[in-house]
């Protein structure tokens, strides 16, 4: 099993949402090498569900992947805020994932504390610059986040 990291905006889709629903595709993933990583999951793969670009950005639960990746039907879809004019049923280059809840932590663990652990110091989320969507965990980086929780 691998581990993962992957951001939401919780306005558009947040770890609640993921609760309610129990089960939903990720989707509107642009950027390749997130794309990459994303078709690189494997079921039963867990991610923390980021929440980003939001007043307390941070890691707010952690889901599950239940389907592996397969093409994202967004890209083709014009009233999508995902639609790419380029992608084609036969050649779509983007990709989602159906993912499941895990469980939503009582309270979201916030960069700027994630940023304080000096475990933590090479998980890419961390590091200046890092604005992927999706990104690896460490087994090693897995454990000092689940372990913040105590």
């Amino acid at each position: 099993m691998a581990y993962w990291l992957m951001k939401s905006e919780p306005d558009e889709f947040s770890i609640k949402d993921l609760q309610k629903l129990g089960e939903a595709r990720w989707d509107g993933v642009r950027n390749y090498q997130a794309r990459n990583f994303i078709r690189s999951m494997a079921v039963g793969d867990e991610f923390f569900f980021y929440h980003s670009n939001c007043p307390q950005p941070g890691i707010a639960g952690v889901g599950r992947i239940v389907q592996a990746a397969y093409p994202d039907p967004t890209a083709l879809d014009p009233e999508s805020h995902y639609y790419d004019p380029k992608a084609t049923p036969e050649k779509n280059p983007w990709s989602a994932l159906q993912v499941a809840h895990v469980h939503t932590f009582p309270k979201v663990i916030t960069l700027d504390y994630l940023k304080q652990q000096t475990a933590l110091a090479e998980m890419p989320l961390v590091q200046k610059g890092s604005r992927l969507s999706v990104m690896p965990v460490t087994p090693e980086q897995w454990a000092v986040v689940m372990g913040l929780l105590r």
